[in-house]
């Protein structure tokens, strides 16, 4: 049984990383800097034990880390942009380092440590290279495309009025993974270190065409959904980061060994577009959102 510290707990990622170790028997850390949130609380009743922590107040860092055996990290390029995110991952590496932890598991993006001039993956990618160089034993984990931002932002706002629309062309296939299966292949890293220290693994559970994308989220929905090609140049005014990063899925793509990944890992569980589209809750996510209930205290993310 370990103790493992996991940053971004109330997080997509890390709440999945949170909720697959303490599965696996593992004692949880839960690192916020909201621990009086509902998330926060939802996984202090799964068992987890939440900490203050903040990625610009190195002291409470200090404070998460101390006694731990391995971190499960996580930084954001959104809404604090490349400078912020590179500073707050080295000084989250920096304080691991400190605490001479066994064992970071990173998590980072597919194809950051190529030269995709996509500005998170870059800010990410210069992350990786300071837990390299940090003596810390490491394992960074790059997730594809996440499944689970097809249920929220632009694409929920479309759905409600049946159409899937995406910037990418509707037959070029794309490599994409659901937040429980990061959270689920994070806990195995930190379960069996040995097998994975010194490892950088781009992850997908499926590779998609919004084409068919578009007819699983019809099949799951219970109601015909057409696709519709967003313009990159639609995209680009509101996010340049993200014209880019569409640019390069469509031009480059993202080429993850899916079948090697199912067959090397399969304690995984990994899940296809269509088993992660069939367990939506679709109804709620389709509210608009005036109409939504506030969340319960015990409920975490998704």
């Amino acid at each position: 049984m370990l103790t493992v510290a996991v940053a971004g707990a109330t997080g997509a990622q890390g709440g999945a990383t949170a909720r697959s170790l303490l599965a696996a028997g593992h004692r949880v850390r839960a690192l916020t800097r909201r621990p009086g949130s509902p998330a926060a609380e939802g996984l202090r009743t799964l068992g987890a034990e939440v900490r203050y922590a903040d990625f610009d107040d190195r002291p409470s860092l200090d404070a998460a880390l101390a006694g731990a055996d391995s971190l499960f990290a996580v930084t954001a390029f959104e809404g604090t942009g490349a400078e912020v995110e590179i500073r707050q991952g080295r000084t989250l590496v920096d304080a691991a380092a400190t605490a001479r932890l066994g064992h970071v598991v990173l998590t980072s993006v597919a194809h950051a440590d190529r030269d995709t001039g996509v500005p998170h993956y870059e800010s990410k990618r210069a992350v990786e290279h300071h837990l390299r160089a940090s003596g810390t034993p490491w394992t960074v984990i790059g997730p594809a495309a996440f499944m689970d931002n097809y249920a929220g932002g632009w694409t929920a706002d479309g759905l409600r009025e049946g159409t899937f629309a995406w910037p990418m062309p509707a037959d070029r296939p794309l490599a994409l993974v659901s937040s429980r299966d990061i959270g689920a292949f994070a806990a195995l890293a930190l379960g069996r270190r040995g097998d994975f220290t010194g490892r950088r693994i781009d992850i997908a559970s499926d590779e998609r065409t919004p084409g068919e994308m578009t007819g699983a989220l019809a099949a799951a929905i219970g109601r015909p959904i057409s696709y519709e090609e967003v313009p990159l140049a639609h995209v680009r005014t509101r996010s340049t980061d993200l014209a880019t990063m569409f640019s390069y899925f469509t031009t480059t793509g993202l080429d993850v060994d899916v079948a090697g990944l199912r067959r090397e890992f399969p304690e995984v569980g990994w899940q296809d577009f269509d088993d992660w589209a069939r367990i939506q809750d679709w109804p709620s996510i389709l509210m608009p959102e005036s109409s939504r209930p506030l969340p319960h205290p015990s409920e975490s993310p998704a």
